[in-house]
């Protein structure tokens, strides 16, 4: 699956960067954006175009802004196979620790580990 489409959403540049080169290194082509409501319509429009992404990885939180928590549902309502990884710098939140009962295919924590980007990308498409 080394060309797959992931879309990243997250407030902070340096993380879209960092996601990007990461994912880009493990073969798959990263498309960003800043917010969930922005992630929510870049997903919608690429699965009408007929070019769907494989997978979403979403900041759980956006100050100011929707974050994932509250994206995964409608993503789950436009796609009920959408496969979304959740980010977050608070790996004790019961939406990191529990993400399926909230939505979420895998985890993730910030700091990004390579080898554990890697492993949560894996687990959503078995």
């Amino acid at each position: 699956m080394g060309t797959s489409r992931i879309l990243v959403m997250d407030d902070e540049e340096i993380i879209q960067d960092v996601l990007s080169t990461m994912l880009d290194f493990l073969g798959y082509e990263a498309h960003v954006v800043s917010d969930g409501a922005e992630a929510i319509d870049r997903y919608s429009k690429a699965m009408e175009s007929g070019e769907p992404f494989a997978a979403v990885i979403m900041d759980l939180t956006i100050p100011g802004g929707m974050g994932g928590k509250e994206a995964v549902h409608h993503l789950r309502a436009i796609d009920p196979n959408v496969r979304v990884i959740v980010s977050s710098g608070y790996s004790s939140d019961p939406a990191v620790t529990n993400y399926r009962d909230h939505g979420f295919s895998a985890a993730i924590s910030k700091p990004f580990k390579l080898e554990y980007l890697k492993k949560a990308v894996q687990e959503v498409f078995r």
